[in-house]
């Protein structure tokens, strides 16, 4: 734990298959994914506008979504009879997802394939999220970093020991670290990933950018 935190704070302080209108609740684990705030919005949100990426939120990894996944490939788009969520429903989910427009956009591509209610995904939601801990040391990025992409991977691992590699992988996009991203069994505990998820960014020089 010391090396890789000590790795960081020196420089803070200095395509899957899938299938589209499934059955509900036909899948058989859920894929995390924790999303670097900074990415998306140098990648995304900045040229939408989008309040997440206000300076001054200090966002570190916010909540992306919970995935039903197949052992290979994962459903999207489900048949289900479940009500979508109400508009006040979705908007409190900002505080963990830093926008209420990505947590419908989750209900209708991945919730809506868990086979619960909307209000039982959203609660979901929140209890995968509360699962893991967030490492202190990535609210103390102040300045854009190149890292490589092992070292979040590992940071994770040393705040969470109930994880093992094969249940956590690390992605990138255009060169940055995009996602963390957890694989858990339909109860929320942690299990191996397919061997279609488990596919770690290998970038030596990852950029990392800082907390906003």
């Amino acid at each position: 734990m010391r090396l890789i935190l000590g790795f960081l704070a020196a420089f803070c302080l200095g395509s899957a298959a899938w299938a589209d209108g499934e059955k509900a609740g036909d899948f058989d684990y859920y894929v995390m994914s924790l999303g670097w705030s900074s990415t998306w919005c140098a990648l995304t949100g900045d040229a939408r506008h989008d309040p997440q990426c206000n300076r001054g939120r200090g966002l570190t990894w916010t909540l992306h979504g919970l995935w039903p996944q197949y052992e290979s490939g994962y459903p999207s788009n489900c048949r289900t009879t479940a009500t979508d969520p109400s508009r006040g429903a979705t908007a409190q989910m900002a505080d963990i997802m830093g926008g209420a427009g990505l947590a419908f956009y989750e209900w209708k591509k991945h919730g809506r394939c868990s086979g619960l209610s909307a209000q039982d995904y959203y609660l979901t939601l929140r209890k995968s999220y509360a699962s893991v801990t967030i490492p202190p040391i990535f609210a103390q990025i102040s300045k854009d970093l190149k890292v490589p992409a092992s070292v979040i991977e590992s940071a994770f691992l040393e705040s969470n020991p109930q994880l093992s590699r094969d249940e956590i992988t690390v992605t990138c996009k255009s060169g940055m670290i995009q996602e963390v991203r957890i694989c858990l069994s339909k109860d929320l505990a942690p299990r191996r990933c397919g061997d279609d998820t488990i596919r770690d960014c290998t970038l030596q020089d990852a950029e990392l950018d800082a907390v906003r």
